[in-house]
């Protein structure tokens, strides 16, 4: 009957008498600009770069198409290339020869590591450098600490990590970010470093990390898969509550950052992290991610740079002030298309 009325009221009219229009915001190029909400820049992205030891040329990642293992000699200016992109994080993944039972190589003065930190500094001292602290990619069992019997020994590995830190605080980088996912790892990494004076070191935490399908490609590309699985130290994922407890507590224990791993499948992570945090949240959007993308583009199925923009669009979306993407390099000009805004006439430019 209200409906009814309504038409009846409204015959001789040409629309109904709607009292909100949204379609109002959308109906301009120039007036869908104005009215964005979500911005993506290029300094919100982080670049992960691998660097192998003992090769001399660039080594394609059959499993990430686009993504390389590079020489150490070529470092420079990968990171050099990235600061030009509009770039200003990179984060590092060092794909050792020497490998022993505890990952020591990371704790060494002449290891992979800190030459790789080094390498990246001398390039661009204002690049932000972090790496990545763990040990599955430097131990010859390929878990994330060290392994006394048929488990990984949670308190030994902290010890391993804090000397891991020092040496990576002491080499030069910006930021440690622990992945190993040992309970208490960002209280005694912070311990360690504010005892060796490296108040300043900040530690992003992989605080909500997932036992996802989704790392596949990244096990090839650093040579760290494993007989078994990280199930008793990484999240399920079926673990909302346990996800949010666990990033909070890392908080507590002097995280500067928090990270949420994987990204699109865990966006209600981030969202309700964001709700319950003040610090900044990262998003990673992981190697399967990257390549079911790049899958699917090669196969014509999606445009691959709209999606792109639509997930680092969503992460932003859903609280993330950061993202790590195997396509940040590769994102640059497409955030600078389209943050010109659809409207902009580039015949002007």
């Amino acid at each position: 009957m209200f409906w009814n009325n309504r038409l009846a009221k409204n015959a001789d009219k040409d629309a109904f008498d709607l009292p909100f229009r949204f379609r109002r915001q959308r109906k301009s190029a120039a007036m869908r600009d104005m009215v964005r909400e979500t911005i993506v820049l290029p300094q919100h992205l982080v670049l992960p770069i691998f660097v192998a030891e003992g090769i001399t040329e660039p080594e394609a990642i059959e499993s990430l198409p686009g993504v390389y293992r590079y020489p150490e000699n070529q470092l420079g200016g990968v990171v050099r290339n990235a600061w030009l992109a509009g770039l200003r994080s990179v984060l590092l993944f060092g794909v050792p020869n020497k490998k022993d039972n505890e990952g020591s190589d990371t704790w060494s003065e002449k290891g992979l590591m800190v030459r790789m930190i080094k390498a990246a500094k001398e390039a661009v001292p204002e690049m932000v450098v972090i790496t990545d602290n763990c040990f599955c990619s430097y131990t010859t069992h390929g878990h994330c600490g060290v392994v006394v019997g048929d488990h990984v020994d949670n308190d030994l590995s902290l010890q391993n990590l804090q000397k891991q830190v020092v040496i990576a605080a002491e080499a030069g980088a910006d930021m440690v970010a622990p992945s190993a996912m040992m309970d208490g790892q960002v209280l005694a990494i912070r311990e360690a470093l504010d005892m060796t004076g490296f108040t300043d070191v900040g530690i992003l935490s992989y605080a909500s990390k997932f036992a996802s399908n989704l790392y596949g490609p990244f096990r090839a590309a650093a040579d760290c898969d494993l007989k078994g699985d990280r199930k008793t130290y990484q999240i399920d994922p079926a673990n909302r509550r346990q996800a949010i407890m666990e990033a909070l507590a890392d908080e507590e224990e002097a995280a500067d950052m928090l990270m949420v791993k994987p990204g699109i499948m865990y966006l209600d992570i981030l969202s309700e992290l964001r709700s319950q945090t003040e610090l900044p949240l990262v998003a990673y959007q992981v190697s399967g991610e990257y390549a079911m993308i790049k899958a699917a583009a090669e196969k014509g199925i999606i445009d691959e740079q709209k999606i792109v923009l639509e997930t680092l669009v969503s992460f932003r979306r859903a609280g993330a002030d950061m993202i790590i993407s195997y396509y940040a390099e590769q994102a640059c000009p497409w955030l600078d298309e389209l943050n010109k805004g659809e409207g902009h006439d580039r015949q002007q430019d």
